[in-house]
């Protein structure tokens, strides 16, 4: 499989994806757990069909010493064990920030309250800077097809 759009050769695109690694920036420097920030990734990169993102997300998570266990329950966590109430916050509130499309009120403000039992005022505006950048680079990726499987931990 080849990308529709080669990313990071197009000059536009190019400038774009570098405008969003720096929006990264400002999270991954944020008090926002960095274990957190990966699982939060992968769950919006699942449920967008973001292969590109899980690949990457999922390894750079492995790499910097995240359990297969955990890994492989992202897509379960509701009936996992192995999450910390607050990571549990966190992926529901992924989940609804991702599929806002899907629901008429958007983000409840159950799972809203839920997050703010865990995390102060700037790891929730890291946690939700987060999900919308996440969901940016998953549509990007999933709209040029980017293909999945290459990504080596630290490429970028």
């Amino acid at each position: 499989m080849d990308a529709r759009l080669n990313l990071f050769g197009n000059p536009v695109a190019g400038k774009f994806v570098k405008h969003l690694v720096s929006a990264n920036k400002a999270i991954s420097d944020s008090e926002l757990p960095a274990a957190t920030q990966e699982l939060v990734k992968i769950r919006a990169s699942q449920i967008n069909g973001c292969g590109f993102c899980t690949d990457m997300h999922t390894k750079d998570a492995a790499a910097a010493g995240e359990s297969s266990l955990r890994l492989n329950l992202v897509a379960a966590w509701r009936e996992a064990t192995v999450f910390t109430e607050a990571e549990r916050a966190a992926l529901e509130l992924a989940e609804q920030g991702t599929r806002i499309a899907d629901a008429a009120g958007g983000v409840t403000d159950e799972a809203w309250e839920n997050a703010a039992k865990h995390y102060d005022e700037d790891q929730l505006a890291a946690l939700a800077s987060l999900i919308a950048l996440i969901n940016a680079f998953n549509r990007l990726n999933v709209i040029v097809r980017q293909p999945a499987g290459d990504y080596q931990p630290g490429q970028f």
